[in-house]
């Protein structure tokens, strides 16, 4: 078996599907996605495969990964790892398929029989959360995340400070103690704001705060965890275990959130959750993406214990009425919620069977970017 050819697909919402086919007719299907930067990922996906792959054995994905990466002198960073993991994840579906057995099975086994999700709920006033917070609830989540901030400055005031804890508590007081709330900072608080924030919030009980600073500050959240009993969770926007390594060493983080997509595919997260096992830290795969990245989330949730719940797009808030993921699924029942949990996909290979006909269709010209914000003196800040 060798590699014959690819293709890429830009999908909507803002996904980039890539098939790889053998020359006996097996497909495997990877998300090699930089959110807002289909093209460039598109670029470095077809380098990477014209360079190291076509006319290749699939099989032997450990020597790919590494050579993918090892080949060129500069290496990492959120291009290359995501052009790397989605065709790491398409390399792990064709041996899955290869061997008849879902790649959790190929890489140990499963250590559990279905995965937590949880819902996202948004922004918005207190009334409008506490009302999204008890949907959720009733369709039988019992996780939810929020993201409460939006414009801020370098240091903020107290009204901001007040909001948060609004809408954390209006909550909370819907859902009641039983159900996990997690929030979402996204790395718009600065180092200041991220330590008044912390304090405020830690009546509320979160389950994890989220990204409380950006990654190029990561060496502020051990100052941030010396103050609070919240768990830390964070690590959307790093994608090795060297990017990790520091981290996990200085004990500040409780959570990793490495995306597949992102952070070189099930091979490097696979490690990654191996390294974070050794320091006590949890894995939540981060997942707003499409089918096939959720599907290669859950075959690590499958065979990695410290795996404890797991993002999804479904309902997320850059979705049109007309898009979703399970658009793109020959049986979108494959991904039923139920109780607040996932059952493992049992089909070979990453387990999901993509609607070709479907990904042909929509296939195009994806122009999503994320919005531009600007506080109130007309100065940029995060998104």
């Amino acid at each position: 078996m060798v590699i014959r050819e690819y293709e890429l697909f830009e999908v909507p919402p803002r996904w980039l599907f890539l098939k790889i086919e053998t020359d006996d007719g097996t497909v495997g299907w990877g998300e090699p996605i930089v959110e807002g930067r289909a093209k460039t990922v598109r670029t470095a996906v077809q380098e990477l495969m014209d360079n190291y792959l076509v006319g290749k054995d699939p099989g032997r994905i450990e020597d790919h990964w590494q050579t993918m990466y090892r080949g060129g002198f500069y290496r990492g960073g959120p291009v290359l790892m995501s052009a790397l993991a989605g065709i790491d994840q398409a390399l792990w579906d064709l041996k899955g398929k290869r061997f008849g057995a879902p790649v959790y099975e190929l890489l140990g086994g499963a250590v559990r029989d279905r995965v937590r999700v949880y819902q996202g709920i948004g922004n918005g006033t207190p009334q409008e959360l506490s009302e999204r917070a008890s949907d959720a609830v009733d369709d039988g989540f019992s996780v939810l995340k929020m993201g409460p901030l939006r414009e801020t400055e370098h240091v903020e005031s107290l009204a901001t400070i007040d909001r948060v804890c609004d809408r954390l508590a209006a909550v909370r007081e819907a859902v009641g103690a039983e159900v996990d709330v997690a929030l979402d900072f996204h790395g718009r608080a600065s180092k200041s704001l991220a330590k008044q924030l912390v304090s405020a919030i830690e009546p509320y009980e979160p389950m994890f705060v989220e990204e409380p600073v950006l990654p190029e500050h990561s060496d502020a959240i051990l100052e941030l965890a010396r103050r609070t009993s919240i768990p830390i969770a964070t690590g959307e926007r790093l994608f090795s275990r060297w990017d990790f390594k520091s981290l996990l060493e200085s004990g500040a983080v409780d959570v990793i959130q490495p995306d597949l997509s992102h952070a070189g595919g099930i091979t490097e997260v696979k490690k990654l959750a191996a390294q974070a096992e050794a320091y006590d830290v949890a894995v939540a795969p981060h997942c707003p993406l499409g089918p096939i990245a959720f599907a290669a989330s859950l075959q690590i949730d499958a065979c990695c214990h410290n795996a404890f719940v797991q993002e999804q797009s479904l309902d997320i808030h850059y979705h049109a009425d007309d898009d979703d993921a399970l658009d793109y699924l020959a049986d979108p029942g494959l991904f039923d919620f139920e109780g607040g949990f996932v059952e493992l996909p049992d089909g070979p290979g990453l387990g999901v069977d993509i609607d070709e006909t479907t990904v042909r269709e929509r296939a195009g010209d994806v122009d999503w970017h994320n919005p531009v914000w600007r506080t109130d003196d007309g100065s940029i800040t995060e998104w």
